[in-house]
This record gives C-alpha cells, sequence and structure tokens, in this order.
C-alpha cells in the first residue's frame, strides 16, 4: 500500500512537472512567433485595440477619426533612418480583436491622413519661401530707394531723414526674408520627409 502512494504522488509530481514544461514550451513559442513577427516588417507596432491609433476625444468613426499624437509620435521615431518608399507599416493586433471591414477603413484613414498632411506641408513650405523672397525684396528695394534720394537730391536734412529710416530696414527685411527663405523654410524638412515615407508605406495587419 505504500508502494503504492508513493508511485501516485511521484506520477502527479510528475504531471505538475509535464504542464510546467508544456507552459514554458507554449510561453517560449510565443515569444519566438512575436519576434518572427516584428521581423519580416520595418515598422512594426503593437495594439491591443484599433483605437491605439486614434485620439481618445475624437468620437466620430474610424474613417474620420483624428489619429492619436503618441501614435504619431512614435511613428516619426521608428521612421527616422528609413529610406522613402520603401516603408512597410504592420500593426499587430490580437486575432479576436481583428475586424477586415475595420482595417479597410483604417487603411483607407491613414492614407489620406498622411498624404493631405504632406500636400499641407509641401503648400506651407512654397508660402514661407514666397513671402521670404517678397520681404527680401522689398527690403533691397528700400535700400536701392535710399542709394537713389541721397544720389538724386545730395545731402540735405530730409533725405539725410529717409535714408537713415530706410538703410536700415532694407538691411533688416532683407537678412530676415532671406533667413526665411533658407531656415524657416528648411524646418518643415522632417516633418515633409516623415508625412511622404507614409504616404508611400505599405499598410498591413497580422495576428498574434
Amino acid at each position: 500500500m505504500e508502494k503504492k502512494g508513493s508511485g501516485s504522488m511521484s506520477g502527479s509530481a510528475d504531471t505538475q512537472v509535464n504542464r510546467a514544461q508544456v507552459q514554458a514550451d507554449m510561453k517560449f513559442k510565443e515569444e519566438k512567433l512575436k519576434e518572427q513577427l516584428l521581423k519580416i516588417s520595418e515598422i512594426s507596432l503593437w495594439l491591443d485595440t484599433y483605437d491605439d491609433i486614434f485620439s481618445d476625444f475624437d468620437p466620430r468613426p474610424f474613417s474620420q477619426r483624428s489619429l492619436s499624437v503618441d501614435f504619431l509620435d512614435e511613428l516619426k521615431r521608428a521612421s527616422r533612418d528609413k529610406v522613402s518608399g520603401q516603408i512597410e507599416l504592420k500593426f499587430l493586433i490580437p486575432d479576436k480583436q481583428r475586424i477586415v471591414e475595420t482595417e479597410l477603413q483604417i487603411r483607407k484613414r491613414l492614407r489620406e491622413h498622411f498624404k493631405k498632411h504632406h500636400s499641407q506641408l509641401i503648400e506651407d513650405k512654397k508660402k514661407i519661401s514666397k513671402n521670404g523672397f517678397l520681404i527680401a525684396s522689398f527690403g533691397f528695394f528700400n535700400m536701392f530707394l535710399a542709394v537713389m534720394i541721397h544720389s538724386l537730391f545730395g545731402e540735405t536734412i530730409w533725405t539725410t531723414i529717409l535714408t537713415t529710416l530706410l538703410e536700415p530696414s532694407g538691411w533688416f527685411m532683407m537678412f530676415f526674408g532671406l533667413d526665411r527663405v533658407f531656415y524657416g523654410s528648411q524646418a518643415k524638412k522632417p516633418e515633409i520627409e516623415f508625412y511622404e515615407k507614409m504616404s508611400k508605406a505599405e499598410i498591413s495587419f497580422f495576428s498574434y
């Protein structure tokens, strides 16, 4: 009887060990699966639900909803070293959460968002450059006018007052305008590159 009880306890211990081993093996396989899923794309993001992509404060449907600031910041961070036109954006979402129709809406919404903001930033850059050239041209005109007044009317109190006003303002506007052309417009470059990359990205969803 004692031997039988001892055998029963031994069998129970073996069963527990086997269960622990099975659980460890399953966990290991899950981790390997996650690693494989992450390797198949250049940018992979884990999602608990589709809501992670969008703003919590926007109640509209996914086809119109604003994107989350945290989501965009993470995309910008992940896309910095990626070459334009070669990005594959892949969302990893629990299998039980996936809805094909919703994913089609989200994919369309993301493309619309990226293309729209890319176009807007290009237009903003053009406007900044155009305004900079106009300001610089007006500054150059003021300096030219000061020289013409001085050469045509000579040294008088009125010409001195006018040239004193025109020359410094001309220099200021010229440098300010050129600064906007060469540096102000360049400030938009990182954003433009980001939205250009994302507007060309291949977007897809995977289960985990």
